[in-house]
């Protein structure tokens, strides 16, 4: 089956997150005079990774709304009862200082350049329309996409398939003729391939090297490689060229 359109997380994916959340809230950290609470800056990056996670999995099970964990990521980071206003108030602050720090990888334009009359594209993300909607725009990369799609909005987020297949109903083309990209192997990966689209993980780096790869996805280490893949029959065994 041709692969007529490619559907892209945004975190890690297009949009270099990790390096962007560090260095935002090391910044973040000491406009607060906060880091003295911690012995490194390192330390403190990786507990509010930590408290995160955890906020965001409680979104992610309907647990809380969207600006809650964002007010309780606060709350628990800070260690005080905070009012939603001051809790709002000092997210804010947070995130002035995360977009200066924002970018695309630079695999990102190449690899959307070349796809661009071969396929159509759209997003599927974990968030809220409102963060990402505003990302891409800053980030330069809005106009590249049909429909961004994300999980505050939708009801449900990936792995579910629900999410994936909205992805694909937005573009009206069944699910054996759209690509997923994204960066988790459970989360993006295993979700889209079980949704029955063509998953193709990106492993950037090899962080998931001591990972056991999860059946189904496509395992790429360059957006690079995704032109290739998406033109080669990969759903009878084309392999990938991660090394």
């Amino acid at each position: 089956m041709v692969i007529r359109a490619v559907v892209w997380d945004v975190d890690d994916t297009l949009f270099d997150y990790t390096s962007a959340d560090r260095e935002g809230m090391r910044t973040h950290l000491l406009a607060e005079g906060l880091l003295t609470r911690y012995a490194s800056v390192e330390e403190a990056l990786v507990r509010w990774r930590e408290i995160t996670d955890l906020q965001w999995a409680r979104f992610a099970a309907g647990e809380v709304d969207f600006e809650t964990q964002r007010r309780d990521r606060t709350r628990v980071f800070l260690e005080r009862e905070l009012t939603d206003d001051e809790a709002d108030d000092w997210f804010r602050r947070y995130l002035v200082h995360y977009e200066s720090a924002w970018s695309l990888f630079p695999d990102v334009l190449p690899v959307l350049d070349a796809l661009a009359d071969s396929h159509r594209h759209a997003v599927l993300s974990n968030s809220s329309l409102h963060v990402q909607d505003r990302k891409l725009r800053v980030l330069g990369v809005h106009d590249r996409f049909e429909a961004i799609l994300c999980a505050a909005e939708l009801g449900v987020s990936k792995p579910a398939a629900d999410a994936f297949l909205a992805a694909c109903e937005a573009l009206t083309l069944p699910p054996d003729q759209v690509a997923y990209v994204g960066d988790h192997p459970e989360i993006d990966g295993r979700g889209a391939a079980d949704a029955g689209l063509l998953s193709v993980w990106i492993d950037r780096g090899g962080m998931y090297a001591t990972v056991e790869p999860p059946a189904g996805p496509r395992r790429i280490a360059s957006l690079a490689e995704l032109p290739s893949l998406l033109r080669a029959d990969t759903r009878f065994g084309a392999p990938s060229t991660f090394g």
